[in-house]
């Protein structure tokens, strides 16, 4: 059987945020999924560590490409690697980085579950109809029933959708980030700083091919 590689998108910047999307993660694993979790396996795993402190100066000085960098190689692992998306709603208002995944899941055909255990919402317990109506299915309420959501999603026909060029660009730098990122030598991530890896990741990327 096919191993099936879902992308799991949510909040991420605290612990207890943290805590709920490894949980999901965890779910999926022991299901048979193989998952991608940005602030475990993306550029995020490096970055995170500095959203509560000033950024060193060597990323300070080159943010937007950091931020373009991050854009780029998670929609390349949301729309190229992966067969599926799911979406954690938790939180007083959904992430604006998951809303972003979830929509370019939607116009990319990607099979898309949300998840949500939480009763805080901004419209009477309702989220937004603009975000609630991307999925075809009900918003999944338990952890355990996340697996047999995303087979169901998964066994419907694919759609072939026609990507714009600038996102195309984008998912195509994402791929060279990936690239290097899976073929660093173990030893950088011995004594080097999180931000001298992210510069070092971005420069082999940027080379042209």
């Amino acid at each position: 059987m096919k191993k099936f590689r879902i992308y799991c998108s949510g909040p991420l910047f605290c612990a207890e945020e943290i805590g709920g999307m490894s949980a999901i993660a965890k779910v999926l694993d022991d299901a048979g999924f193989q998952t991608f979790l940005p602030h475990r396996d993306g550029l995020e795993s490096y970055i995170l560590r500095f959203s509560n402190a000033s950024f060193p100066s060597t990323i300070s000085a080159i943010r937007t490409r950091v931020d373009y960098a991050i854009f780029s190689l998670d929609a390349y692992e949301l729309i190229e690697r992966c067969s599926a998306v799911v979406c954690n709603l938790n939180g007083r208002v959904p992430d604006e980085g998951m809303i972003v995944e979830a929509s370019l899941a939607y116009a990319a055909g990607k099979p898309l579950v949300f998840f949500k255990n939480d009763l805080r919402a901004p419209f009477g317990g309702y989220d937004n109809s603009m975000l609630t109506s991307l999925v075809r299915g009900k918003i999944v309420k338990r952890l355990k029933e996340l697996p047999s959501a995303l087979e169901y999603e998964l066994s419907r026909e694919p759609e072939l959708i026609s990507l714009p060029g600038g996102l195309k660009k984008a998912i195509s730098y994402g791929k060279r980030i990936s690239s290097v990122l899976e073929n660093l030598p173990d030893k950088i991530f011995g004594k080097n700083s999180p931000d001298e890896i992210v510069s070092q990741v971005m420069e082999e990327a940027l080379k042209e091919h």
